[in-house]
Parts: structure tokens; C-alpha cells; sequence
């Protein structure tokens, strides 16, 4: 059965009151003719209703119309007060056909209703409203011009207003240029109007025509100097080419409007988007001043001091939200068990986990309770807590599946951490995260031909799978195996992810073996730039000794072994060059 609106069936009388009701209707008094001197009543737009009489075959079309879409056959409702709409000329008939096809998803219906509606009643606006959103839907921007002009033209002293609606009328339209197109000539007669700027500088953020849309945003500003909104758009244009050139935007602006709390925020998260910590907590901290009670702010604050590992700090305002109504309180719980860990207060940590309840962060928290049991040498409670943990669904079964197989493999019990994911792999064996982990946990077994075959399985069923082209190719990079295909392998994980730091290692050590000792330092320094990850840092002093930089090399080993005491590539390759 298919769900049908619930249309009203008007007794018969009713239907004839409302219909054509206009050739009942005494001309409205004037004032003065109703006594009432010069008070004036509110200006009511009146509707071009026609003048002519109620039939007996007006009321038959009216009543099928209503009892067809009673009975939810809306393709006939709509039809049948269309006919009526073209034989009266009647704008509520119009509508009314208009909105039935419109519910029915008779979008070519809908759109010939809403043209008669104009057509009848050439000045109401919500006639053109709804002329202009159907005209989106069907992707007829060429129709659309004269509807939208008429609208803003309408608008009167609500036209700034109407200018910052503008864009959200095309919001579904994917050819965002034509939009822009558009929405730079529907504002040719408003450009000494700031928000006529803006509006064309929010068009040309949404074609990605960055320059385009900081030049209008410096003309929005030019007739409108104080607009927030102004310069936080034009720092978002900016951003897409040059995040430092936003931020200096928001800091000019600041100095000369310290209290403008939103561009101060935008700011703060801009300084965060670049990393730069410290300045971006000094920003969330004066807002904090200005919002003391803000619950985002203060855990803004809060997770940026544990970025800084300002423990003390974080903790003081992870406590702050717990008696506030904030939306993220698992998130909380989440961060202060990680505080504690930091701390070793194991057992506050273990406590906070567990408060943490069903739903985003709950999947986080079981995997710290078990990683936190195994840290403590309970490798089997820590396992036993894994089994135990509910899963929403597969994907969590599988990550709680991979967190135990890890905490076999950091116990370096690599056979049963192999066996475990294989025999969950002979039940699902085209599920992608199996394949992956498998591949790498047999490759560490030496059994190469598995590691190999689950790979290119992978590649077959997940084509954009970065991760297993390098894997692959590293491996035989590794092994100094078929370097040229290795070489292939990790070119096109690079084409998939071309930022990813261990790609771009992969890449290095793969140039390595084939003796291009220049293009893999190049390669390696720029992934260790990226992370400094130990790995990274141990094919990287390699290189650079065997082109004799020995000190850079000892250098570059000894700090990572500083950061990452422990690590066996590290030492590896530290006691094989300086034995």
C-alpha cells in the first residue's frame, strides 16, 4: 500500500464558497466610506480571482478532484484541477494542481501548474517561488532568470535579505560556474548594495573561482567595513590557496574589532588547521573569557592543551564540561581515560573507559580497556574483553576481531594473531580490512605467497585501495624482488594518495634498491618531514650514509631512537651501519 496524503473531502457547499468566490464578493469599503476617517488598513495584496458563475460542471471537476486525491490517485487529482484552472483562470486552482503534482513527484505536471499560476497571477511571489524551485529541480536555469529578478524586485526593503538567500535557491544545482554566471546578473541592478558582493562571492566559493570571490568579498567589505560575515568569507576563499593569507585577513580584522567573537573563533580554528597549537589555544582561552559558559569552547580548550600535553590544563576543563549539557560527553570520558593513562593512574583510566556508553565513542573506549589489560600483562582478560564487547554490527565485529589480533601481535605471538584473522577470513573472504591485516601478518611469518595473493585479491575487489598497492610493492622492494613492478605498484598507490607519508617512503626505499640514491633522499626526506616516524627515519639515515653523510645519519637515528626507544627497524639498521 503506498502512503497518500490526507486530503480534506468538502461537503459540496463549502466547495462552492470557495471556489470563484469573487463574483460573490461587494468591493471592499474605503476608509472614508467607512467611517473610519484616515486610519488605513495593513495592504493586502488581492488575488486576480475571476468573475464568473458556479456550474453544476465547475463543481463535478472539483469534487473529482478532491475525491481522486482522497483516494490517493494524486496523477488524476492534479490533472483534474488543472483542467479546471485552465477553463476558470483561477490562481488557487493553479496552486492547488501545483502542489498536488508536486506531492505525487509529477515534476513535469507540477512545473506546467506552477507556469499557469504566473501566468494567471503574473505578481505573486510564491507563485514565482515555486516556478523558480521546480525550474532547479529540473536543472532549466536558462527558464529561470526573469523568475528570480521579478522575486528580488518584490522584495523592497527586504532586498538585502533576499540577496542572502539568493544562493540557497540554486544549492542542488551541480553546474555551480552557470550558477555563478547567474547570480552575477540577477545582481547587476543591486551593485551598490553590499549583500549583492556577497552573494556573488558565496557563488564563486561554491565554482571553487577563489580570486573571483575574494574580489567581491573586498567589495562587499569596501561598502559594508564593519561585516563580520564579510571578511569571515573572504578568509574562507582565501584558505583553498593560501591558508597563511586567511589568517592574516582574520588578524587584521581583529585588531580593529577585537569583540567580534565569530571571526576570533574562525580564526582559532584556522590557527589549528595549521598546526600551530599554542597560538590557537591563546584564542579559544580569550573566547573563554568572553563565553565562560561555552561548552564547545572550553573543549576546544581542553583538546588543544592535550595536543600541547598540558595535562593539568586539559583535565581542569575536560572536568568543566562534565556539569555542563554537553553533547560529546562519552568524547569526555574518552580524553580523561587517556589523561589518566598518561599518568599511570591505570585504574582511573580503566574506570572512565567503562562509563563510556554505546554509541561513537564506544568501540574507542572497549579498545583502550583492552590495550590498557594487556599493558598490565592481562593479555587474556584484554582478549577476553574484545569477545566480550557488543558490536553494532559487522564492521565492529571486525575491528574488534583486528584490535585482539594486534594485541597477539604486540605480544609477539604473530602465528596466533595470523590463525586468529585467517579463520574469521575463511568465513567473510572478500572483506577488505581481513585481506589487508592478514596479507601484513603473513608477510611476517615469511609465508610471502599468501601475503601476495591476499593482496592482489584486495587490489581485484577494491581498486582505489591505496595501501595494498604499496604494501606489495614494498614488499618487493624489500626482498630487492622485481623492482620495476614494485616500482609500478607504488607509483600508482601514490597517483591514489599522494601526501601519504609511508607511500611516499615506499617510493624512496624502492628508488634505493634500484640505485637512484639521490631521488630516494629526496623521496625519504620529504615523508620524514610529513612524520617522523622511526621507520622512515631508519631508511633515511641508510640513504644518507651510503652517500656518505654518516653524521646526518647518526644524527637523524639517534633522535628517532630518543622519540622511539624500542623499535626494532631502528635498531636493526643502527647495529648493522655502527655495529
Amino acid at each position: 500500500m503506498t502512503d497518500s496524503p490526507r486530503f480534506l473531502l468538502l461537503p459540496a457547499a463549502v466547495i462552492a464558497a470557495c471556489l470563484l468566490s469573487a463574483c460573490a464578493q461587494a468591493p471592499a469599503k474605503r476608509p472614508a466610506e467607512s467611517g473610519q476617517g484616515e486610519a488605513t488598513a495593513p495592504k493586502v495584496r488581492s488575488e486576480p480571482l475571476p468573475k464568473m458563475e458556479l456550474t453544476g460542471q465547475i463543481l463535478y471537476q472539483a469534487l473529482l478532484a478532491e475525491v481522486a486525491g482522497q483516494r490517493g490517485n494524486l496523477g488524476l487529482s492534479a490533472s483534474a484541477y488543472m483542467d479546471l484552472a485552465r477553463s476558470t483562470r483561477d490562481p488557487r486552482l493553479a496552486r492547488r494542481a501545483a502542489e498536488i503534482a508536486l506531492h505525487g513527484r509529477n515534476l513535469d505536471m507540477a512545473l506546467q501548474a506552477s507556469r499557469l499560476w504566473v501566468e494567471i497571477d503574473p505578481e505573486s511571489p510564491q507563485a514565482r517561488q515555486m516556478m523558480a524551485g521546480l525550474l532547479v529541480s529540473a536543472n532549466r536555469l536558462d527558464e529561470l532568470q526573469p523568475h528570480v529578478a521579478k522575486l528580488l524586485a518584490q522584495e523592497g526593503e527586504n532586498l538585502r535579505d533576499g540577496l542572502l538567500r539568493l544562493n540557497r535557491l540554486f544549492a542542488r544545482y551541480p553546474d555551480k560556474k552557470a550558477v555563478l554566471a547567474m547570480v552575477e546578473q540577477l545582481t547587476l541592478p543591486y551593485v551598490g548594495v553590499a549583500e549583492a558582493h556577497f552573494a556573488r562571492a558565496q557563488a564563486a566559493l561554491n565554482a571553487a573561482e577563489w580570486q573571483r570571490g575574494i574580489a567581491e568579498a573586498d567589495k562587499a567589505l569596501a561598502l559594508r567595513p564593519d561585516w563580520d560575515i564579510a571578511v569571515m568569507l573572504k578568509a574562507q576563499l582565501q584558505r583553498a590557496e593560501s591558508p597563511e593569507a586567511a589568517l592574516d585577513t582574520l588578524r587584521r580584522y581583529l585588531a580593529g574589532h577585537p569583540q567580534a567573537r565569530e571571526v576570533r573563533l574562525q580564526y582559532a580554528r584556522g590557527l589549528v588547521g595549521v598546526r600551530k597549537f599554542p597560538q590557537a589555544r591563546a584564542e579559544f582561552q580569550r573566547l573563554l573569557g568572553d563565553f565562560p559558559g561555552n561548552a564547545d569552547v572550553i573543549y576546544a580548550v581542553a583538546v588543544l592543551s592535550m595536543q600541547l600535553s598540558d595535562w593539568a590544563t586539559a583535565e581542569e576543563n575536560f572536568r568543566k564540561l562534565l556539569g555542563l549539557d554537553f553533547a560529546e560527553m562519552d568524547a569526555v570520558r574518552l580524553y580523561l581515560g587517556q589523561i589518566a593513562e598518561e599518568h599511570k593512574q591505570y585504574g582511573d583510566a580503566l574506570r572512565w573507559y567503562a562509563e563510556v556508553a554505546p554509541g561513537e565513542q564506544y568501540l574507542a573506549a572497549q579498545l583502550r580497556i583492552a590495550q590498557l589489560l594487556a599493558k598490565q600483562g592481562k593479555l587474556d582478560a584484554g582478549r577476553r574483553h574484545l569477545q566480550d564487547a557488543q558490536a553494532a554490527g559487522n564492521a565492529d565485529r571486525i575491528q574488534l576481531l583486528l584490535a585482539e589480533s594486534q594485541l597477539l601481535r604486540d605480544a609477539g605471538r604473530t602465528k596466533e594473531a595470523y590463525e586468529l584473522l585467517a579463520g574469521s577470513l575463511a568465513g567473510q573472504p572478500e572483506q577488505p580490512e581481513l585481506l589487508y591485516e592478514s596479507a601484513l601478518l603473513a608477510e611476517k611469518l615469511g609465508r610471502h605467497d599468501v601475503m601476495e595473493a591476499n593482496l592482489r585479491k584486495l587490489i581485484r575487489i577494491k581498486p582505489d585501495h591505496a595501501h595494498a598497492y604499496n604494501a606489495l610493492g614494498y614488499s618487493f622492494a624489500e626482498r630487492n624482488l622485481r623492482l620495476v613492478e614494485a616500482e609500478q605498484l607504488i607509483v600508482k598507490a601514490l597517483q591514489l594518495s599522494p601526501d601519504d607519508p609511508f607511500i611516499i617512503d615506499s617510493m624512496g626505499w624502492v628508488l634505493y634498491r634500484k640505485g637512484d640514491n639521490a631521488g630516494a633522499l629526496t623521496q625519504l626526506q620529504r615523508a620524514f618531514s610529513i612524520r617522523p616516524d622511526p621507520e622512515i627515519a631508519a631508511h633515511l639515515g641508510e640513504v644518507l650514509w651510503v652517500l656518505g653523510r654518516r653524521d646526518e645519519a647518526k644524527r637523524t637515528w639517534q633522535e628517532a631512537a630518543k622519540s622511539h626507544p624500542g623499535n626494532e627497524a631502528l635498531a636493526e639498521v643502527i647495529k648493522r651501519f655502527t655495529p
